[in-house]
């Protein structure tokens, strides 16, 4: 009831709620998720070395299974009509959108790479039928794919063939920056290949920018602010600890807000 007021208020504040829903993979733990709810290794997901994420430790969904589409779609129906949602980010869909789950490999863009054998249809066919879905039921919904590939066609309406997303959260830009910070001083940027990534997007294709990911935080890395002022924030954004005013406070701070400048500028439609 908590979640509802939250969602309700959000809306009356004029401001679109998207849940964060994780198709992509289950739990491994048998005791008190769906892994194994049947004694088997095979009832919501695929048994074996292909029901098993190497680098997750979790479960993959058998998403032809009858019983597997109805207890994924009805839960994406149940967060639009019982919670209001307004749309879904479908988190981690790189791992469902090949039979390799995109380890180990680097996308350049070349149709090969990802209409091949590695391609998992089973798993395209389900993303189709989840946006289906959401926008029969709610036309005005939004949905974005957390993509690191660049699949083709994954913004495309599925009348068209396409995978239905209206957005692809374009996770390189996060990526680039923090490389930017860790491996080279700030004077040393190409401004060509900041604006190479920043531009980097299939046609007609929207995308939601971003200047830092939630999975910095994830693998124990620091946000774009500690990148660009560090131990100086404990002190030199003080002005009785720090009087006259501090230069790496003063850069850094410049800097972030020409970061996201630039990526609010051209970055993408979101």
């Amino acid at each position: 009831e908590e979640l509802k007021l939250l969602v309700d208020t959000a809306h009356g504040l004029g401001i679109v709620v998207l849940m964060d829903l994780v198709h992509a993979h289950a739990s491994s733990n048998c005791l008190d998720g769906i892994a194994q709810m049947d004694g088997t290794d095979h009832c919501y997901t695929h048994g074996g070395p292909k029901g098993h994420h190497s680098e997750w430790d979790s479960k993959i969904f058998h998403y032809t299974k009858h019983e597997v589409l109805r207890f994924l779609l009805s839960n994406v129906k149940w967060w639009i009509e019982e919670y209001g949602f307004d749309g879904f980010r479908f988190d981690g869909i790189t791992s469902m959108l090949y039979h390799s789950h995109g380890i180990g490999k680097g996308y350049t863009g070349g149709y090969h790479e990802y209409f091949g054998p590695d391609a998992d249809i089973e798993s395209h066919i389900y993303l189709m039928l989840a946006n289906d879905l959401i926008h029969s039921i709610l036309p005005t919904a939004v949905t974005v794919g957390e993509d690191v590939s660049g699949m083709p066609t994954l913004c495309r309406p599925v009348d068209e063939g396409g995978f239905g997303f209206d957005y692809r959260l374009a996770m390189a830009i996060p990526d680039m920056f923090i490389k930017l910070l860790k491996e080279s001083s700030d004077d040393h940027w190409d401004m060509g290949h900041i604006t190479h990534t920043l531009t980097n997007r299939r046609y007609m294709e929207k995308v939601v920018a971003y200047a830092e990911s939630h999975d910095q935080a994830i693998v124990g890395d620091k946000t774009l602010a500690f990148w660009l002022m560090d131990a100086e924030m404990y002190t030199g954004m003080s002005i009785h600890q720090s009087p006259t005013p501090s230069m790496v406070v003063d850069r850094g701070l410049a800097l972030h807000k020409m970061i996201r400048m630039l990526v609010l500028g051209l970055g993408g439609e979101g």
